[in-house]
């Protein structure tokens, strides 16, 4: 039995879903603990292409139970429309694999359009939010405003709650922004037709998982997002508005950290972002294009381009030690096959000073300089390749150094979109510690 959390470690978009699908095959149960339908999971199965924003990856694999934590804020027509595709592709034969946490806060109409006026109502800097509503629903879950999945079953206090919250968010909608009040009418039947699909799938999520600990399952807990977005320990204001780092699973998802077992911590093989926000290692020239078009870095929720750069060893290594890992996958080696020689960026010049640590201030992030070191590329395929010592001898030696500058051993090196384009030196499941 091993209990393993997965997730990012750089801007997002670091391949998790991928990771987490394979991962999926040892896990009797997959728990997503934190964010919403603004992050966007892409798996490849044979020829098919599918993108999850809500659902668990476990999803994907025949016997597996699928857990939306409480952690995590759910837009019930994003949930409605995921499950409906899942269904059409095969994916949900039993409902019984699918559960929603009670204790989940719901995305309501108000949230999404509050989230897009803001952005476009800025006059200075703009976070890049994806106008998903996530933002103003975990304002209102601190605020105790928010409306839970349980209150969402109990069709009275649901509606009372939709006209009392749209009281406050008419008179920002229609006096600040100047837009068109919603209807409280309108609201509440349209979330009386998500209540009635999804009331059968919500359940006491924590202790139900709970239960999974006590019965020795394997249980995955899936991350969103990555690392530098959380808000507490990202490039705050450019953050999403959660705590995507290790240490929240326990609490997004509803067990003691002594639960965990193994932490594993997915980053790229060199460095992208999407949206605004500092990002010391960003290529803007052809270099950086390549990257993008190799890689097809572009957002699964979005659709917008990813900006891509070099790897950064200074934010990785300093999410190492703030997420305590016992491994590191590394994803999307085969984009780099292309290039005559790489670049990692070991330390930052700010000033005069250097550093192996990120800036504290946004200052600091948005003016430090990365300090490079160079090493030799392979220009040959890797894609597929599903043996250590079957890449190629740079390919290894990067790999190599990229182990050294984190600090914790590889476990999992992706070659390709495929499930199958994978090196697996080490299974989290195998064992713990």
């Amino acid at each position: 039995m091993a209990n393993v959390v997965a997730f990012g470690l750089q801007w997002g978009d670091e391949g998790k879903g991928k990771v987490i699908d394979l991962l999926s095959e040892f896990a009797d149960i997959i728990v997503r603990y934190q964010g919403g339908a603004n992050a966007g999971h892409t798996i490849v199965v044979g020829e098919q292409k599918v993108v999850l924003h809500l659902i668990p990856s476990g999803i994907l694999h025949s016997g597996k139970l699928c857990v939306i934590g409480n952690g995590v804020v759910v837009d019930p027509s994003v949930l409605v429309s995921e499950m409906e595709e899942l269904k059409k592709l095969g994916y949900i034969g039993d409902d019984r694999r699918l559960k929603l946490s009670a204790f989940a806060h719901l995305i309501m109409p108000y949230h999404k359009k509050l989230d897009l006026y803001r952005e476009s109502a800025a006059t200075g800097r703009k976070i890049g939010t994806t106008g998903r509503g996530i933002g103003p629903a975990y304002e209102d879950k601190a605020s105790r405003l928010g409306i839970r999945v349980i209150d969402l079953l109990d069709k009275k206090l649901f509606a009372e709650k939709v006209r009392e919250n749209l009281k406050i968010k008419n008179f920002l909608i229609k006096r600040y922004y100047k837009a068109e009040a919603l209807r409280a009418r309108e609201v509440i039947k349209e979330y009386d037709g998500y209540r009635k699909v999804l009331k059968k799938y919500v359940a006491d999520t924590p202790y139900l998982i709970q239960e999974g600990v006590r019965k020795k399952k394997n249980i995955l807990f899936e991350g969103a997002q990555g690392t530098y977005l959380d808000i507490d320990h990202g490039t705050y204001p450019y953050a999403t508005s959660s705590n995507t780092i290790a240490g929240n699973a326990a609490c997004g998802a509803g067990v003691p950290p002594t639960a965990i077992d193994r932490i594993l911590g997915i980053c790229k093989a060199y460095t992208t972002r999407v949206g605004e926000g500092p990002f010391p290692t960003e290529l803007t020239g052809a270099e950086g294009e390549l990257i993008r078009q190799k890689g097809g870095e572009f957002g699964a929720t979005t659709g917008r381009p990813r900006r891509c750069g070099w790897f950064d060893a200074v934010i990785v290594k300093r999410a190492v030690a703030l997420n305590g890992l016992s491994g590191l996958a590394v994803m999307k080696l085969d984009v780099l096959d292309e290039f005559e020689t790489l670049e990692i960026c070991v330390q930052y010049k700010l000033g005069r000073k250097l550093s192996t640590q990120p800036p504290v201030s946004l200052k600091g992030w948005e003016t430090c300089e990365p300090v490079y070191e160079r090493v030799p590329g392979w220009k040959t395929s890797t894609k597929g390749i599903t043996r250590f010592e079957d890449l190629p001898l740079n390919a290894r030696k990067y790999m190599q150094r990229l182990e050294e500058l984190a600090g914790v051993p590889i476990d999992i090196i992706s070659t390709g979109a495929e499930r199958t384009d994978t090196i697996i030196l080490r299974n989290p499941f195998a064992s713990k510690g």
